[in-house]
C-alpha cells in the first residue's frame, strides 16, 4: 500500500478524512459518510510502514513512548493533512484530515455579515465553537486571511499543528506550532504578549492557564480568536466558567462579560443539493447578554438570540443557510 497514492486519491475525490486501520480496506470520508477504497485489506505491516513514511522522527519517538502522536503533513503543493497516528490492540492506525490549500471566501462558507464586522475590531474575545470536524479551522483561516489582506496589523497564530499557511500581505503574520516552536499553548500566549501582537489566534483553549491568558489579552487591548468544542453560545460561556474554581467564578464572569464580544457556533448539515453546508449561531455581546453572564443566567441567552435581528440561532424553526450554492433547511 502506498500512502502517497492514497493522499493523491483523497485530494482528487475531495475526501475530508482518510482512515487506515488493520483488518479493513482504506476508508475515505466523502460527503459525511465513510467509503472503503480499493480491495487491499490493511495488515499491521502496512499501517506501520505508512506511518513511518510520513511521521517526523520526533513524532515517531512520541508514538513509541505514549501510543499516539499528531502532526501536520504537506502533500506536495496540493494540500496539507492533519495526521494522528495511534495504537490500538498493539498495532498502528492512522487518521488524516485533509486541509485544503485554497482558502474559502465568506460567501463560500456562508458566514453572516455580522461575523464580517468583527474582523475590524481592535480588542475583545471572539470564540469560534462547534464539534470536531465542523469546519472551525476553515472559518478561522478565512477570518485571518481577511484581516491579513485588509489591515496593517501583527497577527500571531498559535496552533497544534499549523494547518493553513498564511503569507504576509498587508499584515505581518507569525505562525507558531505547539510542540515545535513553543512547548505549550499557555507558554505561547505568555510570550505572545511580548511580541507586539494586534491579533492573536489561539487554536485551542484547552486548560485554565491558556483561557486566563486569552481573556487577559482581550482585556488589555488585543483582538483574540479562540476555539472550543462546544455547541451554542450558552454552553460555551458555561464551559469557560466551569474551568475556574468556585471561589473565582464570580470574578471571571465579570471579566468575561466585559471582554467577550462574540461567540460563533457552527455545525455541518446535509445540503439539499448533496454534500454538507455550515449552519451558524452568532451571539454578539450586548447589554442584555452581558447582564446574563454576570448574573449566572446563561440559560436566558437563547431567548435573546431568538429575538435579535443581528444574530442567528440554531433554535429557529426554519434555519436556512447557504454555502457554495447548497441549502439546508
Amino acid at each position: 500500500m502506498d500512502i502517497v497514492a492514497l493522499m493523491d486519491a483523497a485530494h482528487q475525490r475531495g475526501a475530508a478524512d482518510i482512515h487506515l486501520s488493520v483488518g479493513r480496506r482504506p476508508v475515505f470520508r466523502l460527503g459525511g459518510g465513510l467509503v472503503e477504497i480499493g480491495d487491499h485489506v490493511l495488515t499491521p505491516a502496512d499501517t506501520e510502514a505508512m506511518g513511518k513514511q510520513i511521521a517526523p522522527a520526533k513524532n515517531w519517538d512520541e508514538l513509541l513512548r505514549g501510543g499516539t502522536t499528531d502532526f501536520g503533513y504537506a502533500f506536495l503543493d496540493r494540500c496539507r493533512f492533519r495526521v494522528s497516528i495511534l495504537t490500538q490492540k498493539g498495532v498502528r492506525g492512522l487518521v488524516m484530515r485533509q486541509i485544503p490549500q485554497k482558502l474559502l471566501s465568506f460567501e463560500q462558507i456562508g458566514l453572516p455579515e455580522s461575523v464580517h464586522q468583527l474582523l475590524n475590531l481592535h480588542r475583545g474575545l471572539v470564540l469560534v465553537t462547534g464539534p470536531t470536524g465542523s469546519g472551525k479551522t476553515t472559518t478561522l483561516a478565512t477570518m485571518v486571511d481577511w484581516i491579513n489582506t485588509h489591515r496593517d496589523v501583527h497577527i500571531i497564530t498559535i496552533e497544534d499543528p499549523v494547518e493553513y499557511y498564511h503569507n504576509h500581505k498587508k499584515s505581518q503574520i507569525t505562525q507558531r506550532e505547539v510542540g515545535n516552536d513553543v512547548p505549550t499553548f499557555a507558554e505561547a500566549m505568555r510570550r505572545a504578549l511580548r511580541q507586539d501582537p494586534d491579533v492573536i489566534l489561539l487554536g485551542e483553549m484547552r486548560d485554565l492557564e491558556t483561557t486566563s491568558a486569552a481573556i487577559t489579552a482581550a482585556e488589555t487591548g488585543h483582538l483574540v480568536f479562540g476555539t472550543l468544542h462546544t455547541t451554542g453560545a450558552a454552553r460555551t460561556v458555561d464551559r469557560i466558567i466551569d474551568q475556574y474554581p468556585k471561589e473565582t467564578q464570580e470574578q471571571i464572569r465579570a471579566q468575561l462579560a466585559q471582554s467577550l464580544v462574540a461567540v460563533v457556533s457552527q455545525i455541518l448539515l446535509p445540503a439539499a443539493s448533496g454534500g454538507r453546508v455550515a449552519a451558524f449561531e452568532v451571539m454578539l455581546n450586548n447589554p442584555a447578554i452581558e447582564n446574563h453572564i454576570r448574573k449566572c443566567e446563561t440559560f436566558k441567552i437563547p431567548s435573546v438570540l431568538q429575538t435579535s435581528r443581528l444574530e442567528r440561532s440554531f433554535d429557529r424553526k426554519a434555519l436556512v443557510v447557504r454555502m457554495g450554492g447548497g441549502a439546508a433547511e
